[in-house]
């Protein structure tokens, strides 16, 4: 049998803390911060479940999952000193509870743990040194993608289409979300990934990452953001991009200039006006229906690979988790 997501879960929180620990009281309150925020950890999850349905140790599937979430922990905290957040995970950004500096030292000293846990891990034999260049391109191409969103926001620029927006979250988000945890599960197992496994994934991944631009705007408390964040942050969303595609001139250029501002510029009344209309878009309609095409081809195109690996129970539960990263339940 193998174990419920709800322990593996508590696994590899135990394991990130113990791994975070530190005499010095403060530096270790800063290291462990995001991961005590209770996160869904689906990204260690879905490698921990792809490792095991390839017939992976599980070892070597807790230790590539620790690994993601530690890159998920430490991407988030640089993420949110470079976009200004006000709040993660239902709580004030680390940013904004202690000095700029010290947060963002902490995300440095996050990303050395991955590499060092990683290189512990081959030094030790329970991974193949193939995991390191997984997890190479993981950090190339999510840096590419944040380069891409950042570059659009700094430079004003809005003459975007859905096309370059798919572009970027391919690498921001969609390769780390849900194609490296499949490579991750091959490579592990001793195996050569399937090619599907980056079209299928990224394909998720883009899905996921629409859902949780329509939940900026839509999302409760539950969320965990600031919601209409990513208008403060003069976000590209596809939502956004669609929506300056069909406004009238008065409305896109209204838009505009309101997402040409720093956030400490915008003014309240400006954003909520942008926020209104884009919950009352078509934009918002035909943005849910791209996920959803999206989560069905993806799906579609994997579930034959998933079927067919040595591991059933723990292949199951991966496609369960999958489907749950783009519904964004579990």
């Amino acid at each position: 049998m193998v174990p419920e997501p709800q322990e593996v879960r508590r696994a590899l929180l135990e394991r990130l803390l113990k791994r975070l620990l530190h005499p010095d009281p403060l530096y270790q309150e800063l290291l462990q911060d995001y991961p005590r925020r209770g996160g869904k950890m689906l990204r260690g999850l879905l490698t921990y479940y792809s490792a095991l349905a390839h017939g992976a140790p599980e070892e070597a599937a807790l230790l590539a999952g620790e690994g993601l979430e530690l890159f998920q922990n430490w991407v988030l905290i640089h993420d949110d000193i470079e976009d200004g957040s006000e709040e993660r995970r239902g709580l004030p950004a680390l940013h904004r509870l202690h000095p700029m500096p010290l947060a963002l030292n902490a995300g440095d000293a996050l990303h050395g743990e991955m590499w060092g846990l990683l290189a512990q891990g081959v030094a030790r034999g329970v991974l193949d040194p193939g995991v390191l260049l997984e997890f190479h391109q993981v950090v190339r191409r999510t840096a590419y993608g944040q380069h891409l969103d950042l570059l659009w926001t700094l430079t004003g620029r809005l003459d975007l289409t859905p096309e370059d927006y798919l572009r970027m979250v391919a690498h921001k988000a969609a390769y780390y979300t849900a194609v490296a945890p499949l490579r991750l599960g091959a490579l592990l197992a001793g195996n050569t990934p399937h090619p599907l496994y980056e079209e299928a994934g990224l394909k998720l991944g883009t899905a996921f990452q629409i859902v949780d631009d329509v939940l900026n705007l839509e999302g409760d408390e539950a969320y965990g953001k600031e919601r209409a964040g990513d208008l403060y942050e003069g976000k590209r969303t596809l939502i956004l991009i669609r929506f300056l595609e069909e406004a009238t001139l008065e409305e896109r250029q209204r838009a505009m200039a309101l997402l040409r501002l720093p956030r400490e510029a915008k003014p309240e009344e400006e954003v909520r006006w942008l926020w209104e209309r884009l919950l009352s878009s078509e934009a918002l309609a035909w943005a849910k229906g791209v996920a959803q095409r999206l989560k069905e081809e993806g799906l579609g195109a994997l579930l034959p690979l998933l079927k067919a690996l040595p591991n059933q129970e723990a292949a199951r539960v991966l496609v369960g988790l999958l489907e749950a990263l783009v519904e964004r339940r579990a």
